[in-house]
């Protein structure tokens, strides 16, 4: 019985002493249960909104502060006529404009009805809906506070208009975030296995004593990857046109180029993980922690990034995957080119050089 306990004692000690061990029995467990705790979730909250009132009264005064007061909205900015609408959804300020007719007040009492129209990004219809949902729920509840004391009840019509995705398909949705998540996985886990594994049997010295120079060798392990991520990216492309009729409302010469600017960043990403790593088992651990998770929860592709606590909000801005995702929808669905999203174009370059001159700075040959 001493000698099992004994046995216990030591496996304990090894695990006490081994961190990587450490870190996936306790770190991990904690890491997922915040992330899956705080983003997974189908509530929305801090969404910006616009708004255009043509009328300009008491009543829609109290009606936009009713909605800004909620903590599901915040009104971004107040918009002067219809043409700035599609303008500001295509800079992605915003994910809906409530429109208050001319006459507002004086409709509703005279005549006991009066329209407001709702409009919603609809390139993710999942939110769309909600936010609909939402405002629809704020307006009623309303419309029972002023309806109280009269016997002939206003009415406040909601009219809802869906843009960039009317018919709400969440193949829409998902085509730029299963995408995004193909590029990364590809380009940057196969990458930093790949290099890990050579350095782990120790190939790696045996090729850099060869002719061939060592930027020659690390160009030469990636190139293949290249090639491979602009294959799926094709293919995926091609299938969501044929098959889910999914619309490139933008450029095709832009999209391939962003396209090949995401893998090079993924890519870079990957080479910074090799540099970090001894064997493959590393490698793949800090992949799984850094990209798999971060990708598929922190993009937005899936859950609205607004409704996040504000930590995780900004640990998003680091998150590759998340400008991609905003430049796929941008280019897909809203038809926009780089005078929208050069903001979203230059973050993934200078991510890129950070990558690189970071994995220059860490690269360390020793050949004895």
């Amino acid at each position: 019985m001493k000698r099992f306990i004994g046995f216990i004692k030591k496996e304990f000690y090894h695990i006490i002493r081994d961190k990587r061990s450490l870190f996936i029995l306790l770190g991990m467990p904690i890491v997922q249960i915040i992330l899956f705790g705080f983003a997974i979730t189908n509530e929305i909250n801090n969404v910006d909104i616009a708004i255009l009132d043509h009328s300009k009264d008491v009543t829609t005064q109290e009606i936009i502060n009713k909605i800004a007061s909620s903590k599901y909205f915040s009104i971004k900015e107040y918009i002067a006529n219809e043409t700035e609408i599609e303008r500001s959804f295509k800079k992605g300020k915003i994910k809906a404009v409530l429109i208050f007719e001319k006459d507002f007040s004086k409709k509703l009492t005279k005549e006991n009805n009066a329209s407001i129209q709702i409009i919603t990004d609809a390139s993710d219809p999942n939110t769309a809906n909600t936010i609909s949902n939402y405002i629809n729920s704020i307006l009623r509840n309303y419309q029972q506070q002023i309806n109280k004391n009269i016997h002939l009840a206003y009415q406040i019509n909601p009219n809802t208009k869906m843009i960039f995705n009317p018919e709400l398909k969440s193949v829409f949705m998902f085509v730029p975030g299963v995408m995004t998540i193909i590029l990364m996985l590809v380009s940057a886990m196969m990458t930093s296995i790949s290099i890990s594994r050579e350095k782990e049997f120790g190939t790696m010295e045996v090729l850099l004593v060869s002719p061939l120079k060592p930027f020659q060798v690390i160009i030469g392990k990636v190139v293949p990857y290249i090639l491979l991520s602009i294959f799926n990216a094709t293919v995926i492309v091609l299938l969501s046109i044929l098959v889910f009729e999914m619309p490139i409302e933008g450029s095709l010469l832009f999209l391939v180029a962003e396209n090949i600017l995401f893998i090079i960043t993924s890519l870079s990403l990957g080479i910074l993980i090799s540099t970090v790593s001894e064997n493959q088992q590393k490698a793949m651990m800090i992949s799984l922690v850094t990209l798999m998770l971060p990708t598929i929860i922190l993009s937005g592709f899936i859950f609205p990034i607004s409704s996040m606590p504000w930590i995780l909000q900004a640990i998003t801005n680091i998150i590759p995957a998340k400008w991609f995702v905003i430049i796929l929808k941008g280019i897909m669905l809203k038809g926009v080119g780089i005078s929208y999203l050069w903001k979203e174009t230059l973050i993934l370059i200078g991510m890129t050089l950070f990558f690189i001159m970071l994995s220059i700075k860490k690269y360390k040959i020793r050949l004895e």
